[in-house]
């Protein structure tokens, strides 16, 4: 009796830490903020530099919705290769978790990636913009915000495109994600 209940009081804690063992997006950018191979830096929506008064209702709605960005991006070099490949498989593996809803997959001559949220499909409460290329790195961009509407966001994408925001207010990020 006693060695069963050994045997099942260890199952029982291995379940829970494996359990407990997969990392979340969160943690991955705190654990990874201080890394010198990666640039971190959290963005208000204000630095998006929109005039409220130029925005459509809707634009002003997906606008209003957004709180700020967190920005993660891992910068490739010859002698950082390896451990490129490993943070990349780890992101990957964070990404998969079914809790993150894919929007689309991107694939362009600049690499692969991915728009994906959490929450419902009508009030999104965080995208997660992750993009990847062998030669730059990847970037990992999470626009936090509540009850983010698709559409809503889909049409203020068009007036930041149309908007006067310069990437160099990002500084090494801004170079990084110009490409």
């Amino acid at each position: 009796m006693k060695k069963t209940l050994i045997v099942i009081s260890g199952m029982f804690l291995l379940l829970i830490v494996s359990c407990s063992s997969r990392q979340s997006l969160q943690e991955y950018y705190v654990s990874n903020s201080e890394n010198p191979n990666f640039i971190s830096l959290d963005v208000p929506a204000s630095i998006l530099n929109l005039q409220s008064n130029s925005l459509t209702e809707t634009q002003r709605e997906g606008l209003e919705s957004l709180r700020k960005l967190n920005v993660l991006a891992f910068r490739v070099t010859e002698d950082n290769k390896a451990e490129f490949q490993t943070e990349k498989t780890r992101v990957n593996a964070i990404l998969n978790n079914d809790k993150y809803i894919e929007l689309m997959k991107l694939n362009s001559q600049y690499g692969k990636g991915a728009i994906k949220y959490l929450g419902d499909a009508d009030a999104i409460d965080e995208v997660i913009i992750y993009g990847s290329s062998e030669d730059k790195g990847f970037a990992i961009i999470r626009v936090l915000g509540k009850n983010m509407n698709p559409t809503q966001l889909v049409q203020l994408m068009g007036a930041i495109q149309n908007s006067d925001f310069d990437t160099a207010e990002l500084g090494e990020i801004g170079d990084f994600l110009k490409g």
